[in-house]
Formats: C-alpha cells, structure tokens, sequence
C-alpha cells in the first residue's frame, strides 16, 4: 500500500503557521525567506540541509546582501520555524554561528509636536485617520490595518491589540474618537480599515503627499509617527517600562533608543558660543 501523498512544503508551512495563530504578516515573511534559503541552496530540499546551510545563508544576507540585524533574525526566526514545527528536525541551538549583520547606528526620525500637527493638518479623510491613531497610540501600521470593529471600546477609552505584538491595548485618542465612530458606522462588524478603503502602501502615499505639502524636508515614513510617539512620551515624563508595554516591545533596550533621540535633540551639550 502505498504512503499518502504529502502537501506541498509551502503547504505544510502555511499550514503549520495558521495552527500556531501567527499573523498573515509572519506567515509572509516566513514564506519568504523559507523560498530564499531554498534558492540560495539551488534547490536543495531542506530536509537534506541543515545548520550548516543555515549559517551559510545568514552569513550571505549579511555579507553579500548588508542586510539590517533585524532582517537576518527574521530570516533566522523563520528557518527555525521550519526545522521545529514542519521537519521536525530543530536545529542546534549553539550552532548559529553566522556573520551578524552589524547594526545600523543611525537613530529613528522623529518629529516635533509642531512637525506632526502641521503633517496631520495636511492630510485628511481616512489616511489622516490612520495617522492619528499611529501617532495617538503607537500602534504599527499593519495593527492599524488588522483593527476590528470590536477592538474599540469607546466607553473605557481603549483599544484592544489582540494580534499584534505584545499584545497591548492602548487609550484611545480623545482627537480622532467621533471620526472613528464614523469609520465604524461604515464597516460593521468587520475590519474597520478595509484593504479596499486603502491598502497600506497608498497609505505611504499619502504620507509623503502631506510631508511636501507641510514643507518638512526630514525622510518620512508612516513609521515615523510611532517614533514621534514613543519620543514625545518620553519627553512628556513618560517612565521607558511604560513606554515600552505601550510600543509592545518584550525588551527594554529596543525602547531605549528613544533615549538617545531625546540626548540628541536635548540642551545639555552647549555650543561653545553660548558660554561666552
């Protein structure tokens, strides 16, 4: 008798992805770096692979490709994934021993309180929408996109973050409460941001039509208004923990950068000039 035929690998990866919960996001990125290992091996099933392979890959995303540390750990998280959950061949724990991307010095944009009120004036509709609740909660703007109807509980202020990381909720911004309301009113009992309402790369569009139209010459980003939210916590007294619950980070030191934003943008350091 013969074995049952088994599912596509592709298959049983999305397949082991949506049994664990994970979002479409992750199901993605995994995909994705799963398929570039693949190729990368020159087709190599990578059931016949294992952490050799893996380091030798990771090595050329840092070396050959100078990807950022966090693109690497992705396509590390979604090897392990593979080997763990669909092959069910873990690989070695102290094995990975890759070339690590280096790390990018450079600090996140953020703008000043005036810079974000005169970019929100210079949006509208529901991209502005958008913007607010990003900057108003510091939600990223796929956990924008994933909100439901039932995530906003306008009678305690909150917002509930069930699928995105950390897991969270958040208060619910005073300023864009009755243009929620309304957006609500459009889409019942579904997602409150449909893809077809806007999908989020028109959503970038829209920022950069808003940062041309408010004269800011800094690189904006949709992602450049959470940063402008951690910072401005932090600046209004903020303790990091609480920010760092706020932002859903699971490490402190991912948050702690917004510290060296506030050393840089602070008074401490004096020009020469303003000692004479």
């Amino acid at each position: 008798m013969k074995e049952p035929h088994k599912p596509r690998l592709m298959t049983q990866v999305r397949a082991a992805i949506r049994t664990l919960n994970y979002s479409l996001y992750t199901e993605r990125n995994y995909v994705y770096w799963i398929k570039q290992f693949i190729h990368y091996h020159q087709l190599r099933h990578p059931i016949e692979m294992s952490d050799n392979e893996v380091n030798s890959f990771l090595t050329h995303l840092a070396v050959d490709k100078n990807v950022a540390p966090a693109t690497q750990n992705q396509a590390l998280c979604a090897l392990v994934f593979l080997y763990k959950q669909v092959l069910h061949k873990p690989l070695g724990e102290n094995t990975i021993n890759a070339v690590r991307a280096r790390k990018h010095r450079n600090l996140p944009v953020v703008l000043s309180s005036q810079e974000v009120k005169k970019l929100l004036d210079a949006m509208n509709g529901l991209p502005k929408l958008m913007a607010q609740i990003i900057y108003g909660t510091g939600l990223r703007k796929n956990e924008v996109h994933r909100l439901r109807v039932k995530d906003i509980d306008f009678e305690r202020n909150q917002i509930t973050v069930k699928r995105g990381k950390g897991g969270k909720d958040r208060p619910l911004p005073q300023t864009c409460k009755t243009d929620l309301e309304n957006q609500i009113a459009t889409v019942p009992r579904t997602l409150i941001i449909r893809r077809h309402h806007i999908h989020p790369s028109v959503f970038s569009k829209h920022v950069q039509k808003g940062v041309k139209k408010a004269l800011i010459s800094k690189h904006v980003t949709a992602h450049v208004f959470r940063h402008s939210f951690a910072t401005h916590l932090l600046e209004s007294g903020a303790d990091i923990r609480t920010v760092q619950e706020l932002l859903g980070h699971s490490d402190v030191r991912t948050t702690q950068i917004y510290t060296h934003v506030l050393n840089r943008n602070s008074t401490g350091t004096l020009s020469p000039l303003d000692n004479l």
